[in-house]
C-alpha cells in the first residue's frame, strides 16, 4: 500500500509503516510542506491499528536530513508570541505516536535533523553516518534540537555539538559508543537491517509494546518516584492479553 506525497514517500506493509525522506537534491532539507506531509503521515500512523512498528529512513546517500532548507524554510508568524516551533509537526511523540519508532541513518544528519531523532525509539546507522547541528556557524541560537538531545546523550556532549556548531561532527563509532546509536549497519544493509527490527516489533502483542514505549517516554518527564506511581497503569493496559494476566472470578 502506498500513499502520494510530494516530499516523502510512505508505504505500508505487514503492520510495518515506511517514511522516506524524499528530497535528496536538498539533502532532505525539509519545508513547510514536508512539515505537513510528515505530520500527517504521523497522524495516519497513529490512528490506523494495523500499523505496529515505524522505519524512518531517507533518500540518496548524502544525507538522512540537513534540518530546516535554508532556500525553501518554513515561514514563521511576524508575532513572536503567536510562533509555533514547526518542528512539533516532525516529532512523532509530539503527534502521539508511541508505537516503535526505527531510525535509519546514512550519511549526515544535522540541526532539525533532531526532531526527528530525538523522538525515534532506536536509531541505526551506516559507519559514515555523521551528527552534527550547525546553528550557531550560520548566528544562530542552538536551542529546541539540542534539548531533545539530553534525554539521548550526556550534556557535555549536547553543549559540545551545540556551540561547536558545524565544526564538530560526531563520528558513528562515537554515537554508539554514547548511546544515541544503538546499531552501526554495514553500508548497503541499512534499510534491510531497519525493516527486520521493525518487523519483529511489529510481531509482538500491540499492547504491551506500545505500553512500553508510552510509559518510558513519558517517564522523561517526571521525577523518579511520580514516573513510577504515573506508569503503573500502564503494566495492567500493556499485559490485557498476556496469560499472565489476572482474571476476574466468575
Amino acid at each position: 500500500m502506498s500513499t502520494d506525497y510530494q516530499t516523502i514517500l510512505y508505504t505500508q506493509a505487514d503492520g510495518v509503516a515506511t517514511i522516506t525522506l524524499n528530497r535528496p537534491e536538498r539533502l532532505n532539507a525539509f519545508n513547510q510542506l514536508m512539515c505537513e506531509e510528515i505530520h500527517a503521515a504521523w497522524q495516519r500512523i497513529r490512528d490506523d491499528n494495523g500499523i505496529r512498528a515505524v522505519v524512518l529512513r531517507a533518500s540518496g546517500d548524502r544525507a538522512f536530513c540537513s534540518g530546516v532548507d535554508m532556500k525553501d524554510g518554513v515561514p514563521l508568524s511576524p508575532n513572536p508570541w503567536h510562533r509555533r516551533d514547526p518542528g512539533d509537526l516532525l516529532r512523532p511523540k509530539a503527534s502521539g505516536v508511541f508505537k516503535p519508532v526505527v531510525a535509519a541513518v546514512r550519511g549526515v544528519a544535522a540541526g532539525g535533523a533532531f526532531y526527528l531523532l530525538g523522538e525515534a525509539d532506536m536509531i541505526i546507522c551506516e559507519p559514515g553516518a555523521r551528527f552534527f547541528d550547525p546553528h550557531v556557524s550560520v548566528g544562530l541560537a542552538a536551542v529546541l534540537e539540542p534539548i531533545l538531545l539530553t534525554r539521548r546523550l550526556p550534556l557535555g556532549e549536547v553543549l559540545k555539538l551545540a556551540l561547536m556548531g558545524g565544526a564538530e561532527r560526531m563520528t558513528s563509532d562515537r554515537a554508539r559508543e554514547l548511546g544515541l546509536v544503538a546499531e552501526i549497519v554495514e553500508s548497503g544493509k541499512l534499510e534491510d537491517r531497519a525493516d527486520e527490527i521493525a518487523r519483529t516489533l511489529a510481531g509482538l502483542d500491540p499492547l504491551a509494546v506500545q505500553a512500553t514505549v508510552r510509559a518510558i517516554w513519558e517517564s522523561l518527564d517526571r521525577g523518579r518516584t511520580a514516573a513510577l506511581d504515573a506508569a503503573l497503569p500502564y503494566t495492567v493496559l500493556g499485559n490485557l492479553n498476556s496469560p499472565m494476566a489476572p482474571r476476574p472470578e466468575a
